[in-house]
């Protein structure tokens, strides 16, 4: 791996920016051609009267879905397509889909990865992290209401199907940047009404809601878990701004979630989350040539599915020791 000079991997990696329209097509197929089959799939089985069924078919339309997530997010970041409006297009229509304003999101997401890994610019995008010293400054309701926020339950529970209904229906928190985030979730609102009525009328509220509900909060949870475990383990990095350094954080801040191939590329190779903040242009498709090419990536901030279980009690940074911890390790 290069030296502790960071800034070189952006440009080492600049060579697999570079999409490919029709291999960018032909993974929109793939994605969306299973997605409405097996949502098809869910409401046969929901009409035949065999729930069960139904519901654990929900479970991989649900990963397709978060695949679909996926293509929005590499179209937010400029790297599915070569054009800016076919990007802002499919990112768009995604976002129907996935029930979140492409624009609003694009920019919320713009902010994260521009103040990844600093703790004096949190708050833009993540997940809420405090550091140890603030968390025992807290009052007792302040400790209270941080550890109910990062319970499992609430954190891959609620959370995310708060996230997904609720708080990307309205721009809460944006009224400052303008009309822009207004029009992103207002129109967006609109098309998914438009979407929601024309499936309700063609096969009836209670079994819509029986069908899209269950894949909509299953995919809201994985997707709220990736998130998760690409920033939220115990190696990761946080500094304060006079140390901070946008590709060190990029590098040593986002895990590479090792997972099994089917399961990456049902999430998009995302995983490879180190990569992908050191080169957001990247198409996903492209990230395993970027690792193939460059070993050296493979073991920096590896997480295996089993170890990434041990990231959940992971809820406090210690700048003293430079790593994550539980509520149990402060405690002792």
């Amino acid at each position: 791996m290069p030296g502790p000079d960071t800034r070189v991997w952006p440009r080492l990696l600049a060579p697999y920016r570079d999409p490919s329209t029709a291999r960018s097509l032909l993974e929109i197929a793939v994605t969306v051609l299973p997605l409405v089959g097996l949502w098809t799939l869910v409401w046969l089985a929901v009409h035949l009267g065999h729930g069960w069924l139904g519901l654990l078919l929900a479970i991989p339309a649900a990963g397709f879905l978060v695949r679909l997530f996926l293509i929005q997010h590499d179209c937010g970041h400029g790297a599915f397509f070569g054009h800016r409006l076919a990007n802002d297009w499919v990112g768009r229509i995604a976002g129907v889909v996935t029930l979140t304003p492409y624009g609003l999101w694009r920019r919320a997401h713009a902010l994260h990865h521009a103040s990844t890994g600093n703790l004096d610019r949190r708050g833009f995008g993540d997940i809420d992290t405090l550091t140890v010293e603030e968390y025992r400054a807290r009052s007792f309701w302040g400790r209270l209401r941080y550890r109910l926020y990062r319970h499992p339950l609430v954190m891959f529970g609620i959370g995310p199907a708060y996230l997904f209904f609720l708080q990307h229906r309205l721009p809460v928190g944006q009224m400052r940047a303008g009309w822009r985030p207004w029009a992103s979730v207002m129109t967006t609102n609109l098309a998914i009404g438009l979407a929601a009525s024309g499936l309700i009328w063609l096969i009836g509220l209670k079994a819509f809601l029986a069908v899209h509900l269950p894949i909509m909060l299953f995919a809201a949870s994985i997707g709220v878990w990736l998130f998760y475990v690409q920033h939220q383990f115990e190696r990761t990095s946080w500094d304060r701004d006079g140390d901070w350094s946008h590709d060190a954080a990029a590098l040593h801040g986002s895990s590479h979630y090792d997972l099994p191939g089917v399961l990456r590329w049902l999430t998009a190779n995302i995983g490879m989350h180190h990569i992908h903040h050191l080169g957001s242009r990247i198409p996903f498709y492209r990230l395993p040539l970027a690792l193939r090419d460059h070993p050296e990536l493979r073991d920096v901030g590896r997480l295996t599915l089993a170890q990434s279980l041990r990231c959940v009690p992971l809820v406090l940074w210690d700048e003293r020791c430079r790593r994550l911890v539980s509520f149990k390790d402060i405690e002792r």
